[in-house]
This record gives C-alpha cells, sequence and structure tokens, in this order.
C-alpha cells in the first residue's frame, strides 16, 4: 500500500511541472509571434504597391472629397473650366413595361469616367512610371469626389448589393477615375396610345447633375467606344410585348431658375408585337362579325334563333372590350383600337336591328294581305286593260314611248323620239351586265322581308371588307428609315445607322 500511494504522488507531481512547461513554452511562442508583429510597418511593403499608393493619394497629399477637381482647360484660369463627364451604359434587361402607369424598368450598368489630377500617382517621364500599375481599384467605401449625377425620370432605383455591392472605382495613375455601377431603374415613359396597338414607343433615360451647373460639370457621351449605348446581346427580342428596334443619344441641357445644368439622353424606340392582339383580339372579333351574319340565312320565323345569336354576340363583344379597356389607361383621345371595337359593335348591333326591321315587314305585309283578301271575297274583279304595250317587240336602241290606244285592236301611235342622255347610256349599260342581271334575279322576289335578308347578305361582307382596307391602310405603319442613331441587328447588338445606309 504504501509503495503505490508513493507512486502516486510521484505522478502527480510530475504531470503538474509538465504543464507548466508546455504552458510556458505556449507564451514563449506567442510572445516570439507579437515581438515579429511589432517589428513589422506598411512601410516595409514596396513603394509601388495597391496598398502604398491608396494610402499616398488619400492621406498624403491633402486630398479633400469635398472638392470638385479643377477641369483640363489650361488656358481658363482658376478651376481651368467644368470637369468633362465620359458617360456611357450597358442595357441589360427591360422590363415591366406598364400601359397604365406609363413606366418601364430598365437594369444597366452605369459608367462615368473623369480626370481628377490630385489622384494621379505617377508622373510620365519619371523612373519608376513604368513600374507602378495602370490603375489600383478602390474599394466601396472610399470617399472621393464623385459627379453628383441623377435620373431626371426616375421614380423608384436601387443598388445591388449581393454578394458585394456591384461598385467599382478604378484610378488610372494619370488620374482618370472609371466609376461603374450595376443599378436598377424604374423610368416613367410618356406614351401616346393613338395607333395602339399597332404604335410604337419612344422611352428615354435621362441624367444629369443635380448641384453643379454646367460652370462646373458638363456631361458629354463617351464616343472612343463603339456606342455609347451598348445592349446585351438577345436584349432587343428579350421583351415579351415589346422589341427594341432603334436608339439614339443626344444632349439635354436644362434652364432652370438656379442655373444652366448639363443633362444627356438616350431615347429606346419600342415597337409593340402585335401578333398577341392579332390571335388575342382581331381573329376572335372578326369570327364574332361574321357569326352574327349566320341570322341572314335564318328563316325570318325563327325568332328564338335569330334574337339569342344577336344578343349572343353583341354581349361577347362588349366583354371583349372590356377586358381591352381595363388595361389601358383612360385616355380622352380615341385610339384604334377603339375604332376597331366600335365598328364590330356597330355591324353586330346592325345585325340585330336588321332582324328587327325583317319581322316589322314581314308583320306588316301579312296585316295587309289579310285585308285585301278580305276585300276580294266583297268586290268582284273588273277586266282592266293596260294601256301600254310591252317592249318586248321593239328595239332597245329606240329610244321611242310606245302606247296603244284604247281597245287592244287600235293603232299604236309614237308619244315621244329623244335622244339618250349621258346618264341613261350608263344606266343602260349597267343593266346589260351579267352581275346586275344575276342580283336583279336574287331579288326579284314579292316578299319584302326575304329581299331585305338577301340584301344583307350582301351588303354587311361588302362594307366590312372595305373598312378592313381602310382601317389597316391607315394604322399599319411601315418602318421608317432613319438617318441618325442606331439600329437594332438580329443577334440584339445595335449599330450605327450611318453604316447601313452606306452598305445599302
Amino acid at each position: 500500500f504504501r509503495v503505490v500511494l508513493l507512486l502516486s504522488i510521484i505522478g502527480v507531481i510530475g504531470g503538474r511541472r509538465f504543464t507548466t512547461w508546455k504552458n510556458g513554452e505556449r507564451r514563449g511562442h506567442r510572445h516570439r509571434h507579437d515581438d515579429d508583429y511589432e517589428r513589422y510597418s506598411p512601410s516595409d511593403e514596396d513603394a509601388n504597391s495597391d496598398t502604398q499608393i491608396i494610402t499616398r493619394m488619400l492621406n498624403g497629399s491633402g486630398y479633400d472629397w469635398r472638392v470638385r477637381p479643377p477641369g483640363i482647360n489650361l488656358a481658363i484660369p482658376g478651376n481651368h473650366g467644368p470637369v468633362l463627364v465620359d458617360v456611357n451604359m450597358l442595357l441589360r434587361s427591360i422590363s415591366k413595361i406598364d400601359d397604365v402607369n406609363m413606366e418601364y424598368s430598365v437594369q444597366l450598368t452605369f459608367r462615368e469616367e473623369w480626370i481628377d489630377a490630385r489622384l494621379a500617382y505617377g508622373i510620365v517621364g519619371a523612373p519608376d512610371y513604368l513600374d507602378l500599375p495602370d490603375f489600383v481599384i478602390l474599394p466601396a467605401g472610399e470617399q472621393i469626389w464623385m459627379p453628383d449625377t441623377f435620373f431626371m425620370n426616375e421614380k423608384t432605383a436601387q443598388r445591388h448589393t449581393i454578394d458585394k455591392p456591384n461598385v467599382m472605382i478604378r484610378v488610372h495613375k494619370n488620374g482618370t477615375i472609371l466609376y461603374s455601377v450595376r443599378i436598377s431603374l424604374t423610368l416613367s415613359c410618356p406614351m401616346h396610345l393613338h395607333d395602339y396597338p399597332m404604335d410604337m414607343q419612344r422611352c428615354n433615360i435621362e441624367m444629369g447633375s443635380y448641384a453643379y451647373t454646367t460652370n462646373d460639370i458638363e456631361y458629354v457621351w463617351k464616343r472612343d467606344t463603339s456606342m455609347p449605348v451598348q445592349l446585351k446581346p438577345g436584349l432587343a427580342k428579350s421583351l415579351p410585348s415589346f422589341q427594341l428596334v432603334w436608339f439614339n443619344t443626344s444632349d439635354c441641357t436644362s434652364i432652370t431658375s438656379t442655373g444652366v445644368y448639363s443633362c444627356l439622353k438616350a431615347t429606346l424606340e419600342l415597337k409593340r408585337q402585335f401578333s398577341y392582339y392579332l390571335l388575342q383580339l382581331y381573329i376572335p372579333s372578326t369570327m364574332l362579325v361574321i357569326v352574327s351574319w349566320v341570322s341572314f340565312w335564318l328563316d325570318r320565323s325563327a325568332v328564338p334563333a335569330r334574337v339569342t345569336l344577336g344578343v349572343t354576340t353583341l354581349l361577347t363583344m362588349t366583354t371583349q372590350a372590356s377586358g381591352i379597356n381595363a388595361k389601358l389607361p383612360p385616355v380622352s383621345y380615341t385610339k384604334a383600337i377603339d375604332i376597331w371595337i366600335g365598328a364590330c359593335l356597330m355591324f353586330i348591333f346592325g345585325a340585330l336591328l336588321e332582324f328587327a326591321f325583317v319581322t316589322y315587314i314581314s308583320s306588316r305585309n301579312f296585316y295587309r294581305t289579310s285585308r285585301m283578301d278580305a276585300k276580294a271575297t266583297l268586290v268582284p274583279e273588273a277586266n282592266e286593260q293596260p294601256l301600254i304595250i310591252s317592249n318586248n317587240h321593239v328595239d332597245a336602241r329606240m329610244n321611242e314611248v310606245w302606247i296603244r290606244q284604247q281597245g287592244m285592236d287600235g293603232p299604236v301611235y309614237i308619244l315621244a323620239n329623244r335622244r339618250q342622255s349621258t346618264c341613261e347610256m350608263f344606266k343602260s349599260f349597267v343593266h346589260r351586265l351579267v352581275i346586275y342581271k344575276w342580283i336583279r334575279n336574287k331579288l326579284c322576289v314579292s316578299d319584302k322581308s326575304k329581299r331585305a335578308d338577301l340584301l344583307s347578305r350582301m351588303a354587311f361582307p361588302t362594307l366590312f371588307f372595305l373598312f378592313n382596307i381602310i382601317y389597316w391602310w391607315r394604322y399599319y405603319e411601315v418602318e421608317k428609315v432613319r438617318t441618325v442613331g442606331y439600329y437594332v441587328n438580329e443577334n440584339g447588338t445595335g449599330a450605327p445607322v450611318v453604316n447601313l445606309l452606306r452598305t445599302e
């Protein structure tokens, strides 16, 4: 027992000494790392590293980000003129073109480029100029002077911050600064819906300085690139109901009570896709009009069938018109779709009124025939003799009127002999036409109500066909030939109009 107790005491003492030694080794290792960190300083880095360059630019040169940089025109004393800001952008997507609120959403990469000589970290001709990096990238939180650009027709906007803020600030060694940011905008777009749904809308992207006048900032479109507005491949045909066909860049400098402000404008021309409206509106409404004409072939005694057909087509067309107008703003002028729907309603309502007219004529003829039959039973027939003879045996080319004297065996006298006028010659020519004789034979019926149906079978389709010719000739617009701006190719990228005109 004493031996076991002695070994236990020796083990406990040895374990404590080992733990104390290990802790000392760790403290000594940590002290050695602390000493190494204390001996490290940023001055040990390369003088041309990004860290040293950023430190010298922002801290070592007395840089004040609250003051705008001087211009590049040394001939102007003082601030050497306004700061020239080159602008270009990349359109990533266009979506949610809202006709009711007259707005559209666009996602773009917005780029600005200007010169701030205070941030230049390289001098041309210096020994280390070639050793310096071409540019350094500043973190998004660094404070440098930037133009106070805002979008004039913006409703809502947001910057993208997933996974990191989508912002790039690149400073070149000659002081040129490139600022790039990805943003999503909802912009107002006043629309003119006179030709809806065969219309073309022009929507603008307007940007300018909010506080600096043209004496301090001047915006210009960047021209050293292929186009100041680039399109993501396939963008033009990615829209659900529109197609981007043309765009242009221009200046929109504004004059207000507080000064003259520089402004740039990009105009996008969007053509509405017509295939949707052709399949959902024009073809169904045309079929409804044609269905309403079926009542002309139904017997006039089929009152329930003709009334049901006319009322059903009229209500269906009214419902369709209400659904179309619900997607549009209440404007004070007449749209192309209003004229089409109004004409279709008129033709359908006209077919319903034609049935009412036929029913009225039929009822009146019925009662008149009943009264005549009643009189015929009371009064005997009188033998009457026509005075004017038939013209069957007279040459049609002779312009004479023949009449027989009282009595069947009396002589025939010529009452008139005159030359035929131009109007009568044209009338006689029309009467000799085959189509006229066919129409006359078809309409030569004693029943006036039946004659109204026969006339309607030809009149309604003819008038509707003439209306279609006038309507499509007026509203279907052929694409205009432009001399400025940029056309959008089939692959979704833009090309200057001048180059296309030269190739043609």
